[in-house]
């Protein structure tokens, strides 16, 4: 045999063995390339179609907050227009405006309405940190500070187990973050895509002291969602639906699954109604008390206000500051604090005021300003009072002092 076929005959070999090995490793997990060649090709769907399986939330759907003039809650319509204006040049699919529980403003773009379902994304994660706290007046979770490894018993003898509660509400775990990449090898990869979270979730090592190391990860957040399941004996989706989601009045819910009868991610992916998120930053305005009713025990939506000590710009999955998302002024109701959704989603709330601003997005705009919309509302309420301005640092006027 001459060379040149000999040659042509180890390519074809080679190409059929890297085929070969392509579709071992396809086999071996399913699944995981099913969702994540779906996901790299599909890679602005608003609604992700690999989020399966899902486990129901269900919920009430009982009507939204009766809907008035702005003119009725003191807010100034211009205000609100311009707002909207800003809100419609930067990707948004919903503006709502609620005050008092009433629904003062609404502006939909891109065929949405009320009631179109969208990928929650990071708003998800709220949801676990107010569980926490149902657990807690249910004696579930003894308190905040309580270490996990009383409900962990993977970690019972664990320097890991020494991580709070509180900790994970703060994002504050002291875990190695996973890195951003969508690599399939790569762990963040294999735990979004893939069938093992919780095996995935708990083989994070630690890399700081649990309380004084701050990460924006997944890891905490899902973490938390296991203690609550463990300490509750139940489902997350069915702890999820009866002490908070039906109480609210909201629409059936999903939850994305590793698998079948699997783990629920908490951290991200929840499939919901865009509106019912307004009825979260209403129960949060409220302090716990939704419309009159007590949902989460007095104190703790004011435990999830207080700066973590690892990053003061942050409360439990809030965000307290403008500066820490890339507002590029304060926020000019100080006590305003933000769900942050990412990819543009944000739920604004304002405590003094009884004000709560959702915005949904199709996507992160990259001069967008995350003071402004909230600013520019707050600026057209009639009854807010600016605070008074504070002396500036004697040392800068007058040296040596």
């Amino acid at each position: 045999m001459s060379r040149a076929p000999r040659v042509w005959l180890l390519v074809a070999l080679t190409l059929g063995l890297i085929v070969l090995a392509g579709l071992a490793v396809f086999l071996a997990a399913p699944p995981f390339w099913e969702r994540y060649l779906s996901a790299i090709t599909e890679p602005s769907a608003a609604l992700p179609a690999w989020y399966q399986p899902r486990e129901l939330v269900a919920g009430d759907s009982q009507p939204p907050a009766p809907r008035v003039t702005p003119e009725l809650e003191s807010l100034d319509g211009r205000a609100l227009a311009n707002a909207a204006a800003y809100a419609g040049a930067h990707d948004t699919l919903s503006l709502i405006v609620a005050r008092h529980d009433h629904v003062v403003f609404e502006r939909y773009w891109h065929d949405s309405n009320f009631d179109t379902l969208i990928d929650s994304r990071s708003f998800t994660r709220v949801l676990a940190t107010v569980a926490a706290g149902v657990a807690v007046a249910h004696r579930r979770i003894a308190w905040p500070d309580q270490p996990v490894r009383y409900f962990l018993s993977e970690w019972r003898s664990d320097p890991r187990g020494a991580i709070s509660v509180r900790n994970l509400m703060q994002l504050a775990s002291g875990l190695a973050p996973a890195p951003e990449s969508r690599a399939p090898w790569s762990p963040a990869a294999r735990a979004l895509f893939g069938t093992e979270l919780t095996a995935a979730t708990l083989a994070r090592p630690l890399a700081g002291v649990p309380g004084h190391t701050w990460a924006a990860q997944r890891a905490d957040p899902q973490l938390l969602s296991l203690v609550i399941e463990r300490a509750t004996g139940q489902r997350y989706a069915t702890y999820l639906s009866q002490t908070l989601w039906r109480r609210i009045g909201a629409g059936n819910a999903w939850l994305y699954l590793d698998r079948p009868s699997g783990a629920a991610h908490a951290d991200c992916c929840m499939v919901a109604r865009q509106g019912d998120w307004l009825r979260v930053g209403e129960l949060l305005a409220g302090e716990g008390n939704y419309r009159g009713y007590e949902i989460v025990r007095p104190g703790w939506v004011q435990l999830m206000r207080q700066p973590a000590p690892a990053n003061v710009d942050f409360g439990a999955t809030l965000r307290l500051t403008a500066a820490a998302g890339g507002g590029k002024a304060p926020y000019m109701a100080p006590d305003t604090y933000a769900l942050d959704g990412g990819e543009g989603n944000f739920l604004w709330i304002v405590p003094s005021l009884h004000l709560v601003v959702l915005r949904t997005a199709s996507g992160r705009h990259e001069d967008f300003d995350e003071s402004r919309i909230p600013n520019l509302i707050v600026s057209g309420a009639r009854d807010f009072v600016a605070p008074a301005a504070r002396p500036g640092n004697l040392s800068n006027i007058v040296p040596g002092h």
